[in-house]
């Protein structure tokens, strides 16, 4: 018996973690159906499960946002996911809801591995928000990220580490 009433003028936007989530539900309905080996992406967020025909893991670049010098990172997804926020496309449009505007606290765009997308797209959309307090709580969450600044990358421990494996 309970209601929420929306006077107008306020909009709730979950796009922020909802292409992750349909990532996965997606990835999650191949499986059931039997379907081992995919990639799947929903606006931009991608799930890769099993393998490439070829026998390749499911290669992807992660792009250099312009003007920032940083070069393209290819990872491989083997039954992980990716997700990357960023303000370089759009402009800034993560809300900081510390502040109610958009963040601008100098990360251009963050990339998050993570199981699932709906993590990696949650995580990608914090680290934003975050700014330059990023890289210190990525490395203590364990959080496997590239977060690219207007001066260079950082690359966590926990990315370095999936790519050395």
């Amino acid at each position: 018996g309970r209601r929420l009433r929306q006077p107008g003028g306020l909009a709730l936007d979950l796009s922020g973690i909802a292409k992750g989530h349909a990532a996965d539900v997606l990835a999650d309905l191949l499986a059931a159906q039997g379907v081992a080996d995919a990639l799947v992406e929903v606006g931009g967020e991608l799930v890769g499960c099993g393998v490439q025909p070829s026998g390749e893991p499911w290669w992807v670049d992660l792009e250099a946002p312009p003007g920032t010098g940083v070069a393209p990172l290819r990872v491989a997804l083997h039954g992980l996911a990716i997700a990357t926020s960023g303000d370089y496309v759009r402009g800034p449009h993560t809300i900081d809801p510390r502040t109610g505007v958009p963040a601008t606290g100098g990360v251009t765009a963050a990339s998050v591995i993570a199981d699932r997308a709906i993590l990696a797209d949650t995580w990608a959309s914090a680290l934003i928000v975050l700014g330059g307090d990023a890289p210190a709580f990525a490395e203590r969450e364990g959080i496997a990220a590239r977060l690219v600044t207007r001066d260079g990358e950082v690359l966590t421990p926990a990315l370095i580490a999936m790519l050395h494996d």
